[in-house]
């Protein structure tokens, strides 16, 4: 299965640290944040990824790619450890770049990748969410999706004070932890919300999505809203939301992108020492 992966956003509410690099390259401890995903689409099998990018995301490909200078100034020092690091990272995926020449939203983000996916199914995967779990969060949808045949996105549930920053569905349980859903609103106010249900960005497609993203005119902020479409697609199809297992970390927040760093450092051997002493004594 190919994955998606649209990073063409210009991160401005990480200005000034995104003025120069892309959003996605912003570390979380000693990795950018695109590597977690990455890592994830290829901890599930995944190791075909379309990178969606624009103006000035350079770095990125950068970033997954050999880099010939640095593996020769790391084997003439005998640093094997960074050595073989570097280059699993130039190695674990094939991933191919295609730009999205204006910022028209995800799902014209999404569309952008058609001729590429074909008839097949497909996942997308946003660079602004990092789920951390034994079980690979993408993984745990493409289950559901062998066993329904139908197309799914995961949700996890927020605070009914935050729904306005995500798209919510409406839906009927399944089972645990697995809705079908009748209904998304993208954004919605508190009061307006169908549920606490929220979509965060994983999602495993049949490609008859593109059939609907084609239909859709500029949604919310003038964008081509990816929500719109799958209001299209569950009208005519089944489409399934799961509640994932794992923590999720939503980096294009800043207070969870610190969040992110804090936990994840806390959790290496190499880090938690010396960290927690400085949180004990900052507390």
């Amino acid at each position: 299965m190919k994955v998606v992966i649209p990073a063409a956003g210009l991160g401005i509410r990480f200005l000034p640290a995104t003025k120069a690099q892309p959003k996605e390259m912003l570390p979380v401890v000693d990795k950018p944040a695109i590597q977690y995903v990455v890592e994830e689409a290829v901890a599930s099998g995944m190791t075909d990824i379309i990178m969606i990018t624009g103006r000035g995301k350079r770095a990125i490909e950068d970033h997954f790619d050999r880099s010939y200078e640095l593996e020769h100034k790391l084997r003439d020092s005998g640093n094997k450890e960074a050595l073989e690091e570097v280059q699993r990272i130039a190695s674990m995926a094939d991933i191919f770049y295609i730009r999205q020449k204006e910022q028209l939203g995800l799902g014209h983000a999404v569309l952008c990748a058609k001729k590429h996916i074909g008839n097949e199914p497909f996942a997308v995967m946003l660079g602004d969410d990092i789920v951390v779990n034994d079980h690979p969060c993408i993984g745990q949808l493409v289950d559901v999706f062998e066993e329904t045949k139908s197309s799914v996105v995961g949700v996890e549930r927020v605070p009914k004070s935050k729904v306005s920053r995500y798209g919510v569905i409406k839906g009927k349980k399944v089972r645990d932890e697995l809705y079908k859903v009748d209904d998304l609103v993208e954004k919605p106010s508190p009061k307006d919300a169908p549920s606490d249900l929220a979509i965060i960005g994983r999602y495993v497609f049949n490609p008859e999505i593109f059939t609907y993203l084609e239909r859709i005119g500029p949604g919310m902020g003038g964008e081509y809203q990816l929500t719109d479409a799958m209001r299209l697609l569950c009208r005519k199809k089944s489409l399934y939301g799961l509640r994932f297992k794992g923590r999720r970390f939503d980096i294009g927040s800043k207070a969870d992108w610190i969040r992110a760093t804090v936990e994840l450092s806390m959790e290496r051997s190499d880090l938690s020492e010396d960290l927690g002493f400085s949180l004990r004594k900052t507390a």
